[in-house]
């Protein structure tokens, strides 16, 4: 049986594992494809660089060229990261009659139409399982799995380093400076976290997440994305007082035609599936209009996590199944779904409202007036003695409101601070269920 060989752009972390499964166990993965995976070429930049795993000589180079016009190489793993460069390097191998597999979440989520544009022209396949949250095979599930459905929702922890962070802060009383520090001291976290804490990160998933369950190429712009770095001890402690906890959720729902998709912090019932999510695990919620609802869950990153969904690609790939499901699935296709994206305005949710009022008489009925105004109800409402009974003292008013539109309970959130009696710019997030 004619051996899959094999190019590693990138040897990274992640590009370490992909060769440490290739090179040391070469039996259970021919086994498993029918005929052997064969790492014929590692592109780097540092030859010279220490890495995990031991690379013969004769394999790496620096010259990605060497790939390019190798014919006896079939597919190439791109695992450097960034976007530009990768960018241009998946076109040439396409160009070059190599098939992709590739975990560049930000690279599709940017530019997936024009890959996959390239790959169709070239008679190529792209594969992307390792993409979204590492070792779970969610691409798998919704391409193939779930194909008999119509996706309804989806609802994800996407990040691992996010709720690395607001596990420690929900279980371990840490300020969110003190569990981005552990997180950064246990390498949950980058020296420079951004585009994990404000959302980034997620919402590039989720965007491929939407292709393939939607059949929607989603601009970026037109998530919504709100991230952690603004979540305080306080909520946290008074989502607990409430019976919920706090999640950075990715989040798509279909309905009457229309697309609502955001990321962001949400109040989670604590016994409901996600908010059980501890520590850097991700997990994603689906609900097809047969199946019903489903729950995937494991490690999100990680060298051999997500090294194990690369090496299935190239599995698949090596039996013939992946090029089978991207001419079968058509993804970043011009002419796919016209479904349209609901503005992040008509949504409508339950909303965690908190503020920081003067302690006097009235108060609660001029918040309660103002929310009257904008059509929003009051579901419960959570406000603690003061120490003493000092004039003057300010308190800190919860409110967990009844169904809204997000529209109207921004205006309602604006017109607030303009209170006398607000002290602060007012904090909220949405509901969860």
């Amino acid at each position: 049986m004619e051996p899959l060989n094999i190019a590693l752009i990138g040897c990274g972390v992640v590009g370490g594992g992909v060769a440490k499964l290739l090179l040391e166990q070469p039996e259970r993965l021919a086994a498993r494809a029918g005929r052997p995976l064969v790492l014929r070429r590692v592109v780097v930049r540092d030859p010279d660089k220490p890495r995990a795993v031991r690379l013969p000589r004769d394999l790496v180079t620096t010259d990605l060229q060497q790939v390019l016009r190798d014919p006896s190489i079939h597919v190439a793993v791109e695992v450097v990261g960034g976007v530009d460069w990768a960018r241009q390097a998946d076109l040439a191998l396409l160009a070059a009659g190599k098939d992709v597999v590739t975990a560049n979440k930000a690279l599709l989520a940017q530019h997936g139409a024009e890959v996959f544009d390239a790959a169709r022209r070239h008679g190529r396949a792209v594969a992307f399982e390792a993409s979204v949250a590492g070792g779970v095979p969610i691409i798998a599930a919704l391409a193939q799995s779930l194909a008999a459905n119509q996706i309804l929702a989806i609802q994800g922890i996407l990040n691992g380093t996010s709720n690395f962070i607001l596990t420690s802060m929900t279980e371990g009383n840490l300020s969110y400076a003190d569990a981005l520090a552990e997180a950064q001291r246990r390498g949950y976290a980058e020296a420079d976290p951004t585009l994990d804490v404000n959302g980034t990160d997620a919402a590039h998933k989720l965007a491929i997440l939407a292709q393939i369950a939607f059949g929607v190429a989603v601009p970026m712009a037109a998530i919504e994305c709100r991230g952690i770095a603004e979540v305080d001890a306080l909520d946290i402690r008074f989502a607990g007082e409430l019976g919920y906890v706090i999640k950075l959720l990715a989040e798509a729902f279909l309905s009457d035609n229309q697309l609502a998709l955001h990321v962001s912090p949400v109040l989670l019932r604590r016994p409901t599936p996600l908010a059980q999510v501890r520590g850097a695990y991700n997990a994603i919620s689906v609900v097809g209009d047969a199946v019903g609802d489903t729950l995937y869950y494991g490690q999100g990153a990680g060298q051999m996590p997500t090294a194990s969904a690369v090496t299935a690609d190239l599995i698949d790939l090596a039996v013939g199944r992946s090029q089978r499901t991207f001419q079968t699935l058509r993804l970043w296709n011009a002419n796919g779904t016209r479904t349209q994206l609901r503005p992040a305005a008509a949504v409508r949710t339950r909303f965690y409202l908190r503020l920081l009022v003067d302690d006097r008489p009235g108060v609660l009925a001029e918040v309660a007036r103002l929310l009257a105004a904008h059509q929003i109800s009051i579901a419960s409402v959570i406000q603690h003695e003061t120490p003493d009974e000092t004039e003057g003292t300010r308190v800190q008013l919860v409110i967990m409101t009844h169904t809204a539109a997000t529209g109207a309970f921004r205006s309602a959130a604006a017109d607030m601070e303009r209170l006398g009696c607000v002290a602060s710019p007012a904090v909220y997030y949405p509901v969860g269920d």
